[in-house]
C-alpha cells in the first residue's frame, strides 16, 4: 500500500453554527490520483481551503509529509509542498504567460521590498530562479513555446494549463486540483486527463474535485466521498461506485447516476467524457 503523504484527522470546520466540514478522516496517498467528490454544497472546496492553510479548522488535525501543519499559515503551507488551483481560472490575463507563472515561483524566493526597489544581486539571483522554475513548469504543460503570448490570448483548456504551471512553480509534493476540467469541452477534458496522469508518473501526487464523474471514474486511484461536510466513503472507483450510500446520498440522484453506481461499471474515459 502506498504510503500516506497527507493525513487528516478529525478534521472540521464551522461558520457560525454550520458544520461546513465535520469529523472527517481520511488519508491522500504518495504518487496517486484522489478525487474528492460529492453533491453540491458537500464541503469539497471548503476541505481544500483546510488543507492548504486558507481556513483554520475549528476540530482536528492535519499532518502533511510527517509534520504537523494544522495551524500554518497559507504560505508557508505552499512552502511545505502544498499548491493549488482554484475553480475559477485565476491567472493573470494581461501579462505573458511566462510572467504570470513566474508570480507562482515567487514564494521560493527570498527576496524583498527593498531588493526589488534597489534591484540587488539577490533579487536578480531570485529573478533568474523564479525565469528558471516558471519555464520548467511550463515544460510540464505543454506550454513552453507560448511563454511569451499574453496569457488571455490562450484557449480555455491553456489557461487552465497555465493555472495548473502557476502551481507546479512551487514545486510542490501535492498538487490539489479545484474542478479542474470546469467549463471544458469532451477533447479538452481527456487532454487534461492525459496531463494530470503525467505529472502524477514524474513523481506528483493529486488530489482533486470534480464534477465531471467520466474524469474521476477513468483517472482517479481513490475517492473520498464527502456529504453533507462529513465522509460517507473511501475506495477505488469501482468500490465507491457499488456503495449504497453513495448511491443514495450522490451517484443515484445526480445527472450521472445512470452511468455509475447503479450500474457498477466504471465507463472509459474518452468514453464518458461527452456527458461530464
Amino acid at each position: 500500500m502506498p504510503e500516506s503523504l497527507l493525513e487528516v484527522q478529525d478534521l472540521g470546520i464551522r461558520f457560525g453554527g454550520l458544520h461546513a466540514v465535520r469529523d472527517v478522516t481520511t488519508h491522500i496517498p504518495a504518487g496517486q490520483i484522489t478525487a474528492i467528490i460529492g453533491p453540491n454544497g458537500a464541503g469539497k472546496s471548503t476541505f481544500f481551503n483546510l488543507i492548504s492553510g486558507f481556513y483554520q479548522p475549528t476540530s482536528g488535525s492535519i499532518r502533511f509529509d510527517g509534520e504537523d501543519i494544522t495551524r500554518l499559515k497559507t504560505h508557508e503551507v505552499v512552502s511545505r509542498g502544498i499548491a493549488r488551483t482554484f475553480q475559477t481560472t485565476t491567472i493573470y490575463k494581461e501579462l505573458s504567460v511566462l510572467e504570470g507563472v513566474m508570480i507562482g515561483h515567487r514564494v521560493r524566493t527570498r527576496a524583498g521590498l527593498f531588493d526589488a526597489l534597489l534591484y540587488t544581486a539577490r533579487e536578480r539571483r531570485d529573478q533568474a530562479a523564479s525565469h528558471a522554475g516558471a519555464m520548467r513548469a511550463l515544460e510540464r504543460v505543454g506550454l513552453a513555446a507560448q511563454a511569451h503570448l499574453p496569457a488571455g490570448a490562450l484557449t480555455q483548456e491553456g489557461q487552465k494549463r497555465v493555472g495548473i504551471a502557476m502551481a507546479l512553480a512551487s514545486d510542490p509534493k501535492l498538487l490539489l486540483l479545484d474542478e479542474p476540467a470546469a467549463g471544458m469541452n469532451p477533447e479538452e477534458t481527456v487532454n487534461l486527463m492525459a496531463l494530470i496522469r503525467e505529472l502524477v508518473r514524474g513523481g506528483l501526487t493529486v488530489a482533486l474535485v470534480e464534477h465531471k464523474m467520466s474524469l474521476v471514474m477513468g483517472l482517479a486511484d481513490g475517492i473520498v466521498v464527502l456529504h453533507h461536510g462529513q465522509k460517507i466513503a473511501q475506495g477505488t472507483p469501482q468500490e465507491v461506485s457499488r456503495d449504497p450510500a453513495v448511491i443514495e446520498a450522490y451517484l443515484g440522484g445526480h445527472a450521472h447516476g445512470g452511468q455509475m453506481g447503479n450500474t457498477g461499471k466504471v465507463p472509459a474515459a474518452a468514453e464518458g467524457a461527452s456527458h461530464a
